[in-house]
């Protein structure tokens, strides 16, 4: 996918918080400490730094849902990111996206944290973001 392509999917997916333009993909995706995993119609983003990982995006197109794309994505994510040694996965996730927070239980993520207030939606109320995350390999003594 070019980021042109990243950026038409991505806002099919988000307007909340707002999509990303294709000069902020081109700029992860030219960073050796990203990860990018991608299907047909979807991609996850992430960032390796020493034995953490953070899950900066995942998008899949809406016609593609229910069909376990992201749980493929962050299957292949998991295995990159343990394959370089990382410990720990962290993200954060809108507290209103019940679908991405059950993807993200069924992998093991377990609730860190609680951001208030964090994204501010183009109308209504700001929406709460949680911290989440993974254990991948246990840490060393």
């Amino acid at each position: 996918m070019t980021p042109d392509q990243l950026t038409q999917l991505h806002q099919l997916c988000f307007d909340t918080p707002a999509p990303w333009s294709a000069a902020a993909f081109s700029q992860f995706l030219a960073d050796d400490a990203c990860a990018f995993v991608t299907s047909e119609n979807a991609f996850m983003l992430g960032r390796l730094i020493g034995d953490e990982a953070e899950v900066l995006t995942l998008a899949v197109a809406p016609v593609a849902r229910r069909q376990g794309a992201a749980l493929a994505l962050m299957t292949r994510f998991h295995a990159q990111a343990a394959g370089r040694g990382v410990a720990r996965i962290f993200l954060e996730v809108s507290a209103e996206n019940p679908a991405a927070i059950a993807l993200y239980q069924k992998l093991g993520y377990l609730q860190t944290g609680k951001r208030l207030r964090y994204y501010q939606p183009p109308a209504g109320p700001s929406i709460d973001a949680l911290i989440m995350s993974v254990t991948l390999i246990a840490s060393k003594p």
